[in-house]
């Protein structure tokens, strides 16, 4: 085996590799933070935050099911077009909320999706308001149990109103409203009716006890945008880098995992000192983003009152546009996770969004993105195709000069450069439409990662463009009314690793006939092995990324074949689809003696 081939055929299997498994160890996470000094404030202010009650415990170390949990506390229920669920008036909180759009799975009669779980509940996720400070009395708390003044559900069109007295000179009001969307409102109100001033500074706490399973290449954990610039902290190092905080003026702060957020919404000039944390209470870690706001001193008689505003919703980018526009907010769709290659993944959902408004079909509107995508680089691919159908041309002579040369490699270079020279070629031109597709397709992976607008999304037989390939060799692709995952033994290897449908065959057969019709690297019988399996490593591996990626690398493939047909033809060149239709013929016109 010549060095230079062995070199050359390692440094591409290399790269191939390292392309698909720096992809799936999710490379576009945000790189590592360094934790920030957080910034001085007043000393009241200081004071407050400490004593602020966060990282409410878990009630008890006994989980509660759902129900039982619910059952700790009187409930109003809430009502909206996207939302349903309830608040508890013991604490006052938001703790009970499914979304009316989305479903678990795609069978349209599975449960809704769930955002927020009561406390007591095992993975509990709740959002909570109130004060902090110094009284002589108590403040409302976790365990406070608040009166409805008027009845019925929480609506876009019925807000609800509480109240609490403390017994000692401190009535606290709550006002709570939620609209169409998302967005609840909520506003907290203290009058103090006892003999001297008091300092009190809200607060807003979302909780979920225990993070949720990761997610492969999409961002979850603390997430907001403090003075214009955004702040992040995944789950992970919640737990293990401690807490990161800062103070804002504006923004937004809150927690999200790929498709659903929480996240307090903060007017433009309102200060807030904002904190992401992990804390362990009762072997349940409590992942937490909260603020507490400027400090108000009430005096006898009067009152002070502030507004909070809840996103409890979905990253759906019209919704976030539309807050963020309304709002003031900024960087409010930078909730979703677009990844590093922001500038290409922004554009191709947009692009993705634009074309299945006209057609009404995802799957449709991928083949219209790569249609696009193959008119805007032909005259770059025409190029690079005419280059490889001359360099496939001078393969005879190249092995000629090996030949001639057998022990001389160097010889052999030197006059093979001699060719290129002489006929105008360079060997690096036919690499190029190999690499220009690989950026738009890792975008293309991130936007149905992210992209709740994707989320079961069907197109034919697939009724979720975001996830893998459902059908299988192991039940002759549907054929056989047989869930393979179920066999005893080796369903987890037929549903797992040895998992091959209909999209990663067609990608393998088009790889392989695409390799085919480029110019041979080397005659060595192993490195041309490893080049013809490459094709089927790369088909099991590629069935198990998002059906809708495949429908793109397959279709992009397949017009790229027929633009190498028609160039290579045009240049007059020996390709294997010629071979193959003469193959085909040869068997149609051959008849028994």
């Amino acid at each position: 085996m010549e060095p230079n081939n062995t070199r050359n055929t390692i440094a591409f299997v290399a790269a191939a590799l390292a392309i698909m498994l720096v992809y799936q160890i999710a490379f576009l996470r945000p790189a590592e933070e360094r934790r920030q000094a957080a910034a001085k404030v007043a000393a009241a202010h200081a004071q407050m935050v400490a004593t602020t009650p966060l990282a409410a415990p878990p009630g008890s170390p006994v989980l509660l099911s759902r129900p039982q949990a619910m059952a700790q506390s009187p409930r109003t229920a809430i009502d909206t077009p996207q939302l349903t669920g309830s608040l508890a008036l013991k604490g006052g909180r938001i703790d009970d909320l499914f979304f009316k759009s989305y479903r678990e799975t795609v069978d349209p009669k599975s449960p809704p999706v769930e955002l927020f779980r009561p406390e007591g509940a095992k993975q509990a996720y709740f959002a909570d308001f109130g004060w902090t400070g110094k009284t002589n009395g108590p403040l409302p708390d976790a365990k406070t149990l608040w009166t409805q003044t008027d009845g019925g559900a929480l609506s876009p069109t019925h807000p609800i109103s509480l109240v609490w007295d403390n017994g000692q000179g401190l009535r606290f009001t709550r006002a709570i409203s939620v609209d169409d969307q998302y967005l609840f409102t909520v506003i907290d109100t203290v009058a103090n009716r006892g003999p001297g001033p008091v300092q009190l500074a809200p607060y807003g706490s979302v909780q979920r006890q225990e993070a949720p399973a990761p997610t492969l290449n999409a961002f979850e954990g603390a997430t907001g945008a403090w003075d214009g610039k955004e702040v992040q902290r995944n789950f992970k190092d919640m737990k293990d880098k401690g807490v990161r905080e800062g103070d804002t003026t504006g923004g937004w702060a809150g927690l999200t995992d790929k498709y659903w957020l929480s996240a307090f919404l903060f007017a433009p000039g309102d200060k807030a000192h904002v904190t992401y944390r992990a804390s362990p209470v009762n072997d349940v870690t409590v992942y937490e983003a909260n603020f507490v706001g400027a400090p108000q001193t009430v005096v006898a008689g009067g009152q002070a009152s502030h507004t909070t505003r809840l996103f409890a919703g979905v990253k759906r980018v019209s919704v976030l546009e539309k807050y963020q526009r309304e709002l003031d907010l900024p960087r409010f769709v930078y909730a979703v996770d677009w990844g590093m290659l922001w500038f290409l993944t922004k554009p191709i959902f947009w692009l993705l969004m634009l074309f299945n408004g006209w057609v009404g079909s995802i799957g449709i509107a991928i083949l219209m993105l790569t249609l696009v995508r193959v008119i805007m680089t032909f005259p770059l691919y025409n190029k690079s195709f005419a280059a490889a159908a001359e360099m496939r041309k001078l393969q005879p002579e190249i092995e000629a000069l090996k030949k001639k040369h057998p022990d001389d490699p160097a010889k052999v270079q030197q006059e093979t450069m001699a060719l290129y020279k002489e006929r105008k070629l360079n060997p690096l031109a036919g690499c190029v439409p190999a690499l220009v597709p690989i950026p738009i397709f890792l975008a293309l992976s991130k936007v149905f990662t992210v992209s709740l607008e994707l989320r079961h999304a069907p197109f034919g037989y697939i009724k979720d463009l975001s996830a893998p390939d459902p059908s299988s060799w192991a039940n002759l692709f549907g054929l056989i009314p047989w869930n393979p995952a179920t066999a005893p033994a080796i369903g987890a290897f037929l549903d797992g690793p040895l998992h091959i449908g209909v999209l990663a065959i067609l990608y393998g057969f088009a790889t392989w006939l695409s390799t085919s019709m480029s110019p041979q690297a080397t005659t060595d019988p192993t490195q041309k092995m490893i080049f013809q399996l490459m094709p089927i490593v790369f088909a099991f591996f590629m069935a198990h990324f998002a059906s809708g990626l495949l429908i793109y690398w397959v279709w992009s493939t397949t017009l790229s074949i027929v633009q190498q047909y028609i160039i290579m033809h045009r240049h007059k060149t020996p390709n294997p689809v010629d071979d193959l239709i003469a193959r085909v013929r040869g068997l149609q016109t051959a008849k028994p003696a």
